[in-house]
């Protein structure tokens, strides 16, 4: 993945539609440094949408640098070591943090 807007340009492709279906969340990524961006996940009776820019009411925020995203997206990042080492802040619910990787489909 060349940039974090490609990522999410093309993240409904990537979610595996099995693993949202009863599932309502919205995710907002903080993307920090040079490149700052916001974006906003939201999924919902098995479908998602994608905005550029703050959610009205995200379930979790998840915040990190355009470097470490692309390295978590890339699978050269582990999420829980970056949480750990303090490259990945989350604030909200943890439990959609652990459905990150899977529903993503990251690394």
């Amino acid at each position: 993945m060349s940039d974090v807007r490609a990522f999410f340009e093309g993240v409904a492709g990537r979610v595996d539609k099995n693993k949202i279906g009863g599932m309502t969340a919205t995710y907002q990524f903080n993307i920090t440094g040079e490149d700052a961006q916001i974006w906003s996940v939201a999924i919902a009776n098995g479908d998602i949408v994608v905005s550029e820019g703050a959610a009205e009411k995200a379930n979790i925020e998840l915040s990190l640098s355009a470097a470490d995203f692309l390295a978590l997206i890339g699978g050269t990042l582990n999420g829980q070591m970056a949480f750990l080492t303090g490259k990945l802040k989350i604030k909200g619910d943890m439990t959609l943090a652990m459905k990150l990787q899977s529903v993503f489909k990251l690394g």
